[in-house]
């Protein structure tokens, strides 16, 4: 038993391969009691199916909620699974959780593994600015860091998301569970604290029943976007931001991109 506790703990203590895999905060119920407690899991994965991963120090940068306009850091012990595991607000309103990790490293081994990538997250010019740079088309890296948020109700819920400062984020315009919400999750994609405008904007929905629907929306001139949603369904927005890295390119496995994934979970109630 002891033995395969700690494979699993090594196991999620690896880094996280890029390669359109998304990485999520999952709370085990989005909607609680105030006193109750908030448990949130890290998941990483494809299609809002994936593998739980436990917190480490090395690999996150930043673990806070913000609830009533107040930040509190999240200091969980190295290995804790769930992630988050601490007693909720004792006044309703709307948690916001917030997680960005530490960099990781991918290596594009094969030219065609990066372009699959590039053309999933529609980075449109990536493959002819690669060309233009003279940069090698295999045994290059890509250097990367995730960005997520979570919204859970406490009691009501009451209240609003805001922009955290994450160098990518999303801000959640309308609350999803406020009782006037009309089914229509309206949402602002940020980068350095701007706007993104005509950003792709990848929506997983997954049903009571487990299935999970994947579609592709964008942002708009304001860097907003408004996608419907159903009740009773979980929602995973990802965004991402591809551009040059600048680090020294001589090296034998150059860094040549970064990416910064931005990630924002919630459910809507029935």
């Amino acid at each position: 038993m002891y033995l395969s506790r700690l494979f699993a703990v090594l196991i999620a203590a690896l880094p996280i391969s890029a390669a359109a895999h998304e990485f999520w905060i999952e709370p085990e119920l989005y909607q609680v009691d105030a006193g109750e407690r908030l448990e949130a899991k890290f998941k990483n994965g494809q299609e809002f199916e994936g593998s739980t991963l436990s917190f480490f120090d090395r690999s996150s940068a930043r673990f806070e909620m913000m609830a009533d306009g107040k930040t509190k850091t999240i200091t969980p012990r190295a290995g804790d699974s769930p992630a988050l595991n601490v007693e909720a607000p004792t006044k309703d309103g709307l948690v916001v959780v917030v997680h960005e990790t530490t960099p990781s490293f991918v290596t594009y081994r094969e030219w065609e593994k990066f372009l699959k990538f590039v053309a999933h997250k529609d980075f449109r010019t990536a493959e002819q600015d690669h060309i233009t740079a003279g940069w090698p088309q295999e045994k290059f890296r890509e250097r990367y860091t995730r960005h997520a948020k979570a919204l859970i109700a406490v009691g009501s819920g009451a209240g609003a998301d805001a922009a955290m400062g994450l160098k990518t984020e999303f801000v959640a315009l309308t609350n999803p569970y406020d009782p006037s919400f009309a089914n229509n999750m309206n949402v602002e994609v940020l980068y350095d604290g701007a706007p993104r405008p005509d950003a792709q904007v990848e929506v997983f929905d997954r049903a009571p029943d487990g299935t999970v629907t994947v579609t592709l929306h964008r942002t708009d001139a304001q860097g907003q976007a408004s996608i419907p949603v159903q009740r009773g369904h979980e929602y995973l927005f990802d965004a991402v931001v591809l551009r040059p890295a600048d680090d020294e390119r001589t090296a034998e496995l150059p860094i040549l991109w970064e990416t910064y994934w931005a990630a924002l979970t919630f459910k809507v109630p029935e």
